[in-house]
């Protein structure tokens, strides 16, 4: 049964949040303030904040510079998931996606299904990683980003929680990316 091992330390780990959006400003941007609360309820630090256009390059851009950044492990997005011609999010990104996370998208979708039924299906919710950096795509509402910070990524980004949790592998990413290099010399 999954749980927190109290006898395991918390680690705190460096979430930024980029919000896409072509009318939000910090001021009224609900969904990365919802998530910048539950990172900091958490007891995690928020390495970043933007808010970028809903823009290709704009959105790869940000992902590929935190990617960049040792000061960033994770890396969640909000907004742009939809299916309407703005909506490019997951278009940008999963290119960008040395590893996809497919398990994310169908646990994401099961959350949501509880709660908004078959309109969960308007999402284009995604996971991977870029490098050795997490980046979780959500959807652009505050009650999506509850419900993907709520029940899946509060737990896969604490170590105490078991069985497993992505903290405990992070020191193991970059394996195949020394994997690749040191078969290529």
């Amino acid at each position: 049964m999954s749980g927190l091992d109290d006898s395991r330390p918390f680690i705190a780990l460096n979430i930024a949040v980029m919000t896409v959006s072509d009318t939000r400003t910090p001021d009224d941007d609900r969904s990365g303030r919802t998530l910048i609360d539950r990172i900091e309820t958490a007891g995690h630090r928020v390495a970043g904040y933007a808010i970028v256009p809903d823009e290709h390059d704009a959105i790869t851009g940000q992902v590929r510079a935190w990617a960049a950044d040792d000061g960033v492990d994770v890396v969640i997005t909000t907004g742009g998931t939809g299916f309407t011609g703005r909506d490019v999010t997951p278009d940008a990104l999963e290119p960008m996606f040395d590893k996809h996370m497919d398990g994310f998208s169908q646990v994401f979708h099961r959350i949501s299904y509880d709660k908004i039924g078959t309109s969960t299906i308007q999402s284009r919710a995604t996971a991977g990683l870029v490098g050795t950096t997490f980046v979780f795509v959500l959807p652009g509402s505050p009650g999506a980003c509850k419900d993907g910070w709520d029940g899946i990524l509060k737990w896969q980004l604490d170590y105490r929680h078991m069985p497993c949790n992505f903290v405990e592998i992070m020191p193991r990413l970059d394996e195949h990316l020394k994997r690749g290099n040191a078969s290529s010399g």
